[in-house]
């Protein structure tokens, strides 16, 4: 069986990855091809080319790259065609991934596909769902509330296979010793401004003023902000001005310890909010984004941006936008979360289900069951044409 396989940034690389391990041992003589990055590599991956060439961010960063990432979508839509995979697997990463698939499907009608990560459309542009069916023979979903917003939109099969996060669990909850620290005085804070130049740039000089202000109400903290490598010049200059400097700490060891170890945390929107839930510690949620990009409020319909509020059904996590984010409303937030009381113990409780939440209902690893459905796609008698 041969395979090929797009991932498009860091995200879908490390996806990537584990589903390559995932697809050996339940086919042991699969032949994978493909685009990836380090993680997909060292598991043997030969990449197409640079994973770099188009893991870019943000509007402006994807118009100063277009020409590129345009002849990247069509030299890898040719690629695979002339590889002849029994099935294409995108990995996340829409804007790349779902055109390179559009033009597989009217090069190569026969070849299946399967997208890896379903985009949002539970919260935006539903419109995409039923667009999808064109070029997407099935939806592997990581949130368990996915499968029911594509029925109801129109969009393509989708199944539930779980989030790799609960792959991790062992790295994610303290132990008896990380729990004993968790109690003790000064308590641990984590700061997580974001992994974006942009949220950066609109986060931190709140963030820095809600940590003096806690600070300044005689809160005994060790506050750790963990940082993406990328990004540490940034951050580093921004704490330059910060008359309460946390310590600064990167890689994905030293951010795991820290999670074990927290009391409670101010984070930006994002998976993040996942692996605290995981990790059991309570959080405030806050972000900003540009006027632009504000006006698209009005089309997004979900009850919460947290992830981890959406896929527990709940609004456990208290969350700030735009002019709710500031100072004294993060600051007051986050008081209660320090000491055993309602507010930190109802999200405490919450984070007790989430990873069931997280699993398929068999129990399997989410690796294992996303490998088991594109072996069974790529299995599957291909018609030569397929409906739209």
């Amino acid at each position: 069986m041969k395979l090929f396989l797009v991932a498009g940034e860091k995200s879908g690389d490390l996806l990537g990855a584990k589903l390559m391990q995932a697809l050996r041992l339940l086919a042991p003589g699969v032949r994978i091809e493909g685009v990836g990055g380090e993680a997909m590599i060292r598991e043997g991956l030969r990449s197409f080319f640079p994973l770099e060439d188009i893991a870019v961010m943000g509007f402006t960063s994807v118009i100063a790259h277009l020409p590129r990432l345009l002849r990247r979508i069509d030299e890898t839509a040719r690629e695979i065609v002339d590889t002849k995979p029994d099935a294409l697997v995108i990995i996340d990463s829409p804007d790349f991934t779902h055109r390179v698939a559009r033009k597989v499907r009217a090069l190569a009608p026969a070849i299946p596909i399967v997208d890896y990560v379903s985009p949002s459309v539970w919260a935006w542009r539903p419109g995409r769902a039923p667009a999808m069916r064109a070029y997407v023979d099935r939806v592997l979903a990581l949130f368990p509330f996915e499968p029911a917003a594509h029925e109801k939109l129109g969009g393509p099969p989708c199944v539930f296979v779980g989030h790799p996060l609960v792959e991790h669990l062992d790295e994610l909850r303290p132990d008896a010793e990380d729990a004993r620290d968790r109690e003790n005085d000064p308590a641990v804070f984590l700061l997580m401004p974001g992994s974006r130049r942009s949220e950066i740039e609109r986060l931190m000089p709140v963030f820095g003023q809600v940590l003096h202000r806690v600070a300044q109400h005689g809160r005994r903290m060790e506050v750790i902000l963990p940082a993406v490598s990328h990004l540490e010049d940034a951050i580093r200059e921004e704490l330059r001005s910060w008359p309460y400097k946390p310590e600064v700490v990167l890689g994905d060891q030293a951010k795991l310890a820290a999670f074990r170890r927290a009391r409670a945390a101010l984070v930006a929107s994002g998976t993040v909010t996942l692996e605290l839930a995981l990790s059991g510690v309570p959080m405030v949620v806050a972000y900003k984004v540009s006027r632009v990009e504000e006006l698209a409020k009005h089309f997004i319909d979900v009850p919460s941006i947290v992830l981890a509020n959406l896929v527990l059904g709940q609004n456990v996590v208290p969350e700030f936008i735009q002019r709710d984010c500031n100072e004294a409303t993060l600051a007051n937030a986050l008081a209660p979360l320090f000491t055993h009381g309602a507010q930190r113990d109802r999200q405490v409780e919450a984070f007790r289900n989430i990873d069931r939440a997280l699993t398929p209902a068999n129990g399997e690893a989410p690796s294992i069951a996303a490998a088991r459905n594109v072996l069974e796609v790529a299995t599957m008698k291909k018609p030569g044409r397929r409906p739209g």
